[in-house]
């Protein structure tokens, strides 16, 4: 799993037939202390991610778990929005 922050997201008016009617997100990856690191990436949002939210993301084959088909073209998938992060006996707050 990948910890990241929604950054922007992508329009498309094309789409593989299972992917019509999901929300295509811009995903930084960070770190524990929220710094981006890393490239930016695309997921697919299937919980209603938002701009500026830190999220939990899942890759590769599990990333096709949310969708009826289990072959539907996608190699990222948001699947939290985080709240919380403790560490270490610090925590860090996500409002």
């Amino acid at each position: 799993m990948i910890l990241g922050r929604v950054v922007g997201n992508v329009v498309s008016t094309g789409k593989w037939k299972t992917l019509e009617g999901w929300k295509i997100l811009i995903v930084d990856q960070v770190d524990e202390s929220l710094s981006a690191i890393g490239n930016r990436f695309i997921a697919l949002d299937t919980i209603g991610a938002g701009n500026g939210e830190i999220v939990m993301v899942i890759e590769s084959r599990e990333a096709t778990i949310p969708f009826e088909d289990p072959n539907t073209p996608t190699d990222m998938a948001v699947v939290g929005i985080i709240e919380r992060i403790n560490c270490g006996g610090d925590h860090i707050e996500i409002m």
